[in-house]
């Protein structure tokens, strides 16, 4: 479930197209309590970084929610187990190996523990896709 701030935040970014730096500032308001309380909460976000042109101020903020819940927000704190790892993987490559996918996975590594080899593949195909495009140019 997601809550009516939170999904009314995201409405009206999808209606503008486009998150600024006061809607960044808007959704750490939102959220400055609690964090992300829900793989649902998470979902929306990053199907919204897809979605919509954004500051650069919001891959940060992006990073540091989904980062939160993923490796703090669930249990056991620092250890992202295999279920989490495989459903972070499969959210992130939804939209394929983009600057904030990659950036999530690699925060995600940085902060976590332990790590379950799905969220490790998505990293290494994100590795060799990069590999692969600057070969091509």
């Amino acid at each position: 479930m997601i809550s009516a701030e939170l999904r009314h935040f995201i409405e009206s970014a999808i209606d503008r197209q486009f998150i600024s730096a006061d809607d960044v500032h808007t959704l750490q308001n939102i959220v400055a309590d609690r964090g992300l309380s829900t793989k649902s909460e998470a979902e929306a976000l990053l199907a919204l970084d897809r979605a919509v042109a954004a500051d650069p101020s919001w891959t940060q903020m992006l990073t540091g929610l989904v980062v939160d819940f993923v490796v703090d927000g669930r249990a056991p704190a620092g250890m992202v187990e295999h279920e989490d790892a495989l459903w972070l993987a499969t959210v992130l490559d939804v939209g394929g190996h983009t600057r904030s996918a990659m950036e999530i996975a690699y925060a995600v590594l940085d902060r976590s523990m332990n790590v379950g080899a799905a969220l490790l593949d998505f990293i290494m195909r994100g590795r060799q896709q990069e590999r692969e495009q600057s070969i091509a140019a």
